[in-house]
């Protein structure tokens, strides 16, 4: 979907149309969770700073997230996926792959046909890249952003992959990305002149993955079965926290919340650990985790106290509590398209 919070609260006021508008945190330590392309012109993203996307786009419109209509807007949506297949993985509220190889129609109409039914019914616009497997398909839905779709087919794959950055690839973060360039490492057809074993020694697994890549190779099945494998909660806090005895007031709310959550999911594997973040006032992170198979307020309470002593005195601005699942391994059939 494109900006979909942000594309729904603009639906949902059409005051809003045409001006810079965002979606997340309002205070002084709050962050984006999406903003429009009205904002993104000022150089706004997700994942930025309040204060900065402010001092950016001083015109912005940040307003709060409303989780429930967004979660309400995206059964809607994966209700129209159902109509053409049962093939769905969600990756998120506003992404999913579908796979539509056993339809008879052309991909790229059924492509165009789920997009037109999209915006007719919830009034949002969608964008959908087609292609043979989950790596290439998730980069082509990026191509005609907003409102539009890419195909690429088997035999243009190469022709399409030889000019990529490696930034595109599937893990390349700020820090992979420069330990490429600085091996002359630009682009897919960069990392092609260069064998797997040459890769791996530098990259460790990962260089196996970059060879698979950047010449197209993704085996991954759509799994319309897909499991979570945690679940958690955090905040930011406006003032630092400076005592445990602050800190484990705050987990307990979290905690709540965790155990909230937890009630409303259904079929959900059984837990496996209990897990707390914690991130110091210098933006150093810790974790701590121990089995369970529950989400325990004494061992959340616990894992706390043992992270807080990591911190060596320093103030708290971030904590986070969380369990993870139990997994299973599954398959499915091949993939071909993303939204």
């Amino acid at each position: 979907m494109d900006c979909f919070y942000a594309a729904i609260e603009v639906r949902d006021n059409p005051q809003l149309e045409g001006k810079p508008v965002a979606v997340g945190g309002r205070s002084g330590r709050g962050v984006l969770t999406t903003c429009n392309y009205e904002a993104r012109k000022y150089g706004c993203r997700s994942a930025m700073p309040s204060f900065k996307a402010r001092e950016l786009c001083p015109e912005l419109i940040l307003l709060p997230t409303r989780f429930e209509v967004y979660k309400r807007e995206s059964s809607r949506i994966r209700e129209i996926f159902s109509q053409f297949t049962n093939l769905i993985e969600p990756l998120s509220l506003d992404e999913a792959y579908l796979d539509i190889t056993h339809l008879d129609s052309e991909a790229s109409t059924i492509a165009w046909e789920i997009r037109q039914r999209i915006r007719q019914e919830t009034g949002l616009t969608a964008s959908a890249g087609i292609a043979p497997n989950k790596f290439i398909a998730k980069i082509a839905s990026d191509w005609n952003k907003p409102d539009g779709q890419f195909a690429v087919a088997e035999n243009e794959i190469n022709h399409f992959l030889l000019p990529l950055p490696v930034e595109r690839i599937w893990g390349v973060g700020k820090r992979t990305a420069k330990r490429l360039h600085e091996a002359d490492l630009k682009t897919c057809g960069d990392l092609r002149k260069r064998s797997e074993l040459e890769l791996v020694q530098r990259f460790g697994k990962f260089g196996r993955t970059l060879y698979q890549l950047c010449r197209g190779i993704d085996d991954r099945p759509v799994n319309p079965e897909r499991e979570r494998k945690s679940l958690s909660n955090e905040r930011t806090f406006r003032h630092n926290l400076t005592s445990l005895e602050e800190g484990l007031e705050k987990l307990d709310d979290l905690i709540d919340e965790l155990k909230d959550d937890l009630a409303r999911r259904r079929d959900e594997h059984p837990i496996r650990e209990c897990v707390v973040k914690v991130k110091f006032e210098d933006f150093q992170i810790t974790s701590a985790q121990r089995a369970s198979e529950q989400a325990d307020t004494e061992i959340l309470r616990e894992l706390l106290a043992e992270a807080w002593t990591r911190g060596n005195g320093k103030a708290v601005r971030l904590l986070g509590a969380g369990v993870r699942f139990r997994t299973r391994d599954k398959a499915s059939g091949m993939q071909l398209e993303m939204f």
